[in-house]
């Protein structure tokens, strides 16, 4: 931070919905804060050369025309872990750092992840539904027991390890794919390493997704992989929209190869509407994975104090995803 401007200089456009523990750190540190959720690109556009930080999670785009317009941005704030939306290397062509979040939500997402496990093995969406609309039955909604399953993890990382620690209460088996991660995670977390993808999707009962979106990563659930699996597989993505071919998922339910789909992450958000929409057994959520009073405290906190480090000047904070260099 130049040495003639204070903390008091600065402001901050919290732009996506955050906890108020944010808003807390920045006044204890009389920064200023604007709060101004679901502006339209245009206003944004017009009013973001004010700001020297801006905090986002995943709708609000950071792309080169909005870091051209952002003279003074010195710092983007994700709260949470997906940077798809942010222009990370030209953010830093421009100077200005990029953090995330990546381990405050991780427990809720984890969780998530395992409650869509259990409820959709026990068609507990479906039968809840059922009897509010005034009808009473039990014989249709007959489930499956976790217990003696196969668990097949697309992605042991952070995420992926503590669905594993969880689900290994249950008695289930668990294998693995992550070619990305040393031997010795898969034995931390008592999973059976696959080679091949290929060798999960054919093993697995339940398959549970967790890896980022990427070009490789993207669509990396279609119709050829659903053709590999066990009839009556059950699949669960509480990661990134897209991972899985929402497509070939419904081609998958309608001819009987998928018993029950858990989707939280969507291709399209908002999502009102859907072809998946019309199986019982397909369980949908809104984005719901890091949705808990707790993750979302932490996700302010880590997020606001970290564009307070960049604002400090005195070093990278550390969760920044590119190296920018400090004016003295």
């Amino acid at each position: 931070m130049p040495k003639n401007q204070k903390l008091s200089d600065k402001k901050v456009l919290i732009a996506e919905l955050t906890s108020d523990e944010a808003k807390e750190i920045f006044a204890q540190n009389q920064i200023k804060c604007d709060i101004k959720y679901k502006l339209p690109r245009k206003k944004l556009l017009e009013i973001i050369a004010d700001y020297n930080a801006i905090i986002v999670r995943s709708e609000t785009k950071i792309d080169q025309e909005l870091l051209d317009k952002a003279k003074k941005l010195e710092v983007v704030g994700r709260g949470g872990s997906g940077v798809d939306n942010i222009d990370i290397d030209y953010a830093e062509k421009k100077g200005v750092v990029v953090a995330n979040t990546p381990r405050a939500n991780i427990i809720s997402a984890a969780e998530h992840t395992v409650g869509m496990i259990l409820a959709s093995c026990r068609n507990m969406a479906w039968a809840s539904s059922f009897i509010k609309a005034g009808n009473w039955d039990r014989k249709r909604f007959k489930g499956s027991e976790v217990y003696g399953k196969i668990l097949g993890i697309i992605g042991l990382g952070k995420i992926g390890g503590l669905v594993a620690e969880r689900i290994k209460a249950f008695g289930m088996k668990i294998i693995a794919y992550d070619p990305y991660i040393k031997q010795q995670r898969f034995k931390r977390y008592h999973a059976q390493p696959m080679q091949k993808l290929e060798q999960l999707l054919k093993l697995a009962d339940i398959i549970t997704i967790h890896t980022p979106r990427t070009q490789e990563t993207t669509n990396m659930i279609a119709e050829k992989e659903i053709k590999m699996m066990k009839s009556g597989v059950r699949l669960v993505n509480v990661a990134r929209g897209g991972l899985f071919n929402e497509q070939a998922l419904f081609q998958g339910m309608k001819q009987g190869k998928i018993a029950s789909v858990g989707i939280d992450v969507w291709e399209k958000e908002p999502q009102k509407d859907h072809d998946l929409y019309e199986f019982n057994t397909v369980l949908g959520t809104p984005h719901l994975g890091a949705s808990t009073f707790e993750a979302q405290a932490r996700v302010a906190t880590q997020v606001a104090e970290q564009i307070i480090e960049v604002f400090h000047g005195n070093k990278l904070p550390k969760y920044a995803l590119n190296k920018v260099s400090f004016k003295k």
